[in-house]
C-alpha cells in the first residue's frame, strides 16, 4: 500500500486498547474543528507511518503518536498536541506543558503500562460513526 500523505495532523493509536479508542471518541466529541485524522497503529498505514518516523511496532505498545508538520510527537507531548485542539475547558489541559517532560512522561508511562489491566483490551474496539469515517485511514469498510 502506498504511503498516505500527512497533510493533516494524524493520530496513530492502539485500536485494541479500550482507553485509546475512548480517547479518540472523546476527541471527536470535544474538538474545536475537524483538523485531525486517525489511523490504527496495527494497520498497514499506521505501522508504515510510524516506521517512517523511526518507530517500531514495539514502540507503539508504549505510546501513541501525533504526526504533524513532518514530525512525530509521542507520550505526553502527543497528548498536549491533541489537547490544543479541544474546546474549553478540555483545551486547558494543554497547560500541562509547564510540567517538566520527564515527570509528564513518567505518569504517561505508568498509565500506558497498566491500560489493558485497568481499561481492557478488545480486538478493534474503535467504533466510527459514518460522519467521521473520512477522517480514519485504513479502516475496513462497514459490514
Amino acid at each position: 500500500m502506498p504511503a498516505q500523505p500527512e497533510t493533516r495532523p494524524t493520530v496513530v493509536f492502539d485500536t485494541d486498547c479500550v482507553l485509546c479508542s475512548g480517547m479518540v471518541q472523546f476527541v471527536l466529541a470535544h474538538e474545536r474543528g475537524p483538523d485531525l485524522q486517525f489511523v490504527g497503529a496495527w494497520s498497514a498505514t499506521g505501522t508504515e507511518m510510524a516506521e517512517r518516523h523511526g518507530f517500531t511496532r514495539a514502540d507503539l505498545n508504549d505510546t501513541f503518536l501525533v504526526i504533524e508538520d513532518g514530525r512525530a510527537l509521542m507520550r505526553s507531548d502527543a497528548g498536549i498536541a491533541i489537547a490544543r485542539r479541544l474546546r474549553r475547558p478540555w483545551g486547558w489541559l494543554a497547560g500541562l506543558r509547564v510540567i517538566p517532560r520527564p515527570l509528564r512522561d513518567a505518569i504517561y508511562g505508568y498509565v500506558a503500562r497498566h491500560r489493558y489491566r485497568w481499561f481492557g483490551r478488545r480486538p478493534s474496539c474503535v467504533v466510527v460513526e459514518p460522519r467521521h469515517r473520512d477522517r480514519f485511514l485504513d479502516l475496513d469498510p462497514p459490514s
